[in-house]
């Protein structure tokens, strides 16, 4: 799943006229970008959720045949429903007997996405696997050293915490999940964030950081950064 229904508002002024999903980096839109990867790791199927501009998207999909992959919409004009409502929202557009990759559709990465499949299946009794790297951000999800299990997040620059504090790692908006956590989030009220979710449950589900060796990470969704993306996703493209 692509989640590419925020409003894009780090990206003003270009978000005023389109989402962000369709902001251009090296000429294509960074939905082009992402889909393409996934194409190369062997996706056939992709749920891209809208909202923002979000016929923009559904123009664009049709207008260059679905990229020749089964692509389904999930349509959230009506009520934005943040990243935990959208994937449940989403939900039965998925396959029920696999896990379901999440990836937000602002991000460029050189992530080896069959590695973290194979270290999803090896394990067996992980319900979700959160990428995760050490780099500087001031929102830290919190990880018991060990065995890299969620228990908890921080707020470096407020001070804010949940849970507890271990082995500080930052999210990089990637994630496998298992199906099995879908039914806990009927509960929660139409729009909630999947990182609240997850914080909610890690006491009493497997939900851990993984982290891969020489992991390159761009969050493109920001006007300083989109200005170098473009070098970034030559660089990744070459390896």
């Amino acid at each position: 799943m692509l989640l590419a229904a925020g409003l894009g508002t780090r990206l003003r002024p270009l978000t005023d006229t389109m989402p962000k999903a369709l902001v251009p980096v090296a000429g294509k839109p960074l939905l082009y970008h992402v889909i393409q990867r996934l194409k190369t790791a062997g996706f056939e199927r992709v749920v891209v959720n809208v909202h923002h501009f979000g016929e923009q998207i559904i123009d664009y999909l049709a207008a260059n045949g679905n990229f020749g992959i089964d692509i389904r919409v999930s349509d959230e004009r009506g009520l934005l429903l943040d990243t935990g409502g959208g994937i449940r929202k989403a939900a039965p557009l998925f396959e029920t007997d696999s896990p379901v990759f999440i990836h937000n559709v602002d991000i460029l990465s050189d992530l080896r996405i069959e590695e973290l499949y194979a270290a999803f299946e090896r394990a067996g009794d992980i319900e979700a696997a959160l990428v995760v790297s050490k780099r500087h951000s001031p929102r830290q999800l919190q990880f018991a050293p060990e065995t890299h299990r969620l228990i908890g997040w921080q707020n470096t620059q407020t001070g804010d915490q949940r849970g507890e504090l271990g082995l500080p790692l930052a999210f990089a908006g990637i994630h496998l999940i298992s199906p099995q956590l879908f039914p806990l989030m009927e509960s929660y009220p139409d729009k909630f964030s999947i990182i609240t979710y997850y914080l909610d449950i890690c006491g009493s589900h497997h939900l851990v950081g993984y982290e891969q060796s020489d992991f390159q990470f761009m969050d493109a969704g920001k006007i300083d950064t989109l200005a170098t993306a473009a070098d970034f996703l030559a660089r990744i493209t070459d390896r």
